[in-house]
């Protein structure tokens, strides 16, 4: 068999697994890391062609129905983490390509969530600027200490994230299309609807899952009920908030700012307008990108090609 690693952009993965074990052991002939990312069906079709096995990193390369169909050879998709809204399990199931899954860590993206939202309030990008440009204190932070933040999206990662602002001494709220109000008091967080968490929120902080009744889910309505001093994070899925509403909120002084990891189209364009939007602070969708993400993600990767290569594959993704 042949292996090939998608979208391994920092050159990393090699050292994240015992991938040798897999060419001593499990009759894999070559394991090839892709350090670029494939941006259409064309470049898909012509990397992956010879091989038998790929390893996906989350969304960065979807497999739709009408890319797998360009790869007769594919027979096993291995992809981080147990969910994948990119890729068409149906159609894979339709080829018989086995999709596989990995574990995942539960504390990388509600780390950078909180780098983020200090980042902004704090205003730490300009502040390491002007210290490099040789300046001195140019602006004044604000505080989370008795500040309000929103949760929308009260699951495994927005839980940790409560738990870290109640920590800072933050009221919290929380609102989801299916939040348990008991369970949110439980967790000493007070439920409430979709509109008065933005209205009473400084900071908002997005945990939600992507589907197509959540596309869209922060528009311009909703950033109309934020206070032009309140904050908007998101390090869930960028087609969660509308982004040319973003935009208008930023550009009309409408919101203090918003911090973003994702994004509609990733890897997000040079000439994007969130590039160059004001009072953003934007990184490269890194929310699980720590190096104990990785040693799962990867080593669980190696297990699942392992496991087929035995005929009892591990992990198995199917739809529905």
């Amino acid at each position: 068999m042949r292996v090939a690693v998608l979208d391994d952009y920092q050159r990393a993965a090699a050292r994240f697994a015992d991938w040798d074990a897999l060419r001593r052991d499990h009759g894999v002939s070559r394991i090839d890391h892709l350090h670029h990312h494939l941006p259409d069906d064309d470049a898909v079709a012509a990397a992956l062609a010879p091989y038998e096995v790929v390893v996906a990193m989350r969304e960065r390369t979807p497999f739709t129905a009408a890319r797998l169909a360009r790869l007769p050879r594919l027979r096993l998709l291995v992809t981080t983490g147990m969910a994948n809204a990119a890729i068409d399990l149906a159609a894979a199931a339709r080829q018989g390509v086995t999709v596989c899954g990995t574990r995942s860590g539960q504390s990388a993206t509600p780390e950078l969530t909180w780098a983020l939202i200090l980042g902004l309030l704090r205003h730490l990008p300009e502040e390491a600027a002007a210290m490099r440009a040789g300046g001195w204190q140019h602006t004044v932070g604000g505080d989370l200490d008795g500040r309000t933040l929103g949760v929308v999206g009260l699951g495994r990662l927005g839980t940790r994230v409560a738990a870290i602002g109640a920590a800072f001494g933050m009221r919290v709220l929380a609102w989801s299309s299916r939040l348990d109000p008991e369970r949110a008091r439980g967790l000493g967080v007070e439920p409430v609807g979709k509109r008065e968490l933005f209205e009473r929120s400084d900071v908002v902080t997005v945990h939600y899952k992507l589907g197509e009744r959540s596309r869209g889910l922060i528009g311009a309505e909703e950033l109309s009920w934020m206070r032009p001093t309140a904050y908007l994070v998101n390090t869930s899925r960028g087609p969660l908030v509308d982004t040319a509403a973003l935009l208008a909120a930023l550009h009309g002084n409408r919101l203090a700012g918003a911090a973003l990891d994702v994004y509609d189209t990733e890897p997000l364009p040079a000439d994007h307008p969130l590039r160059t939007a004001p009072r953003t602070l934007l990184t490269p969708h890194i929310g699980y990108v720590t190096e104990e993400s990785y040693r799962i993600f990867y080593g669980d990767a190696a297990e699942d090609i392992a496991a087929f290569a035995s005929g009892a594959p591990v992990r198995v993704l199917t739809a529905g």
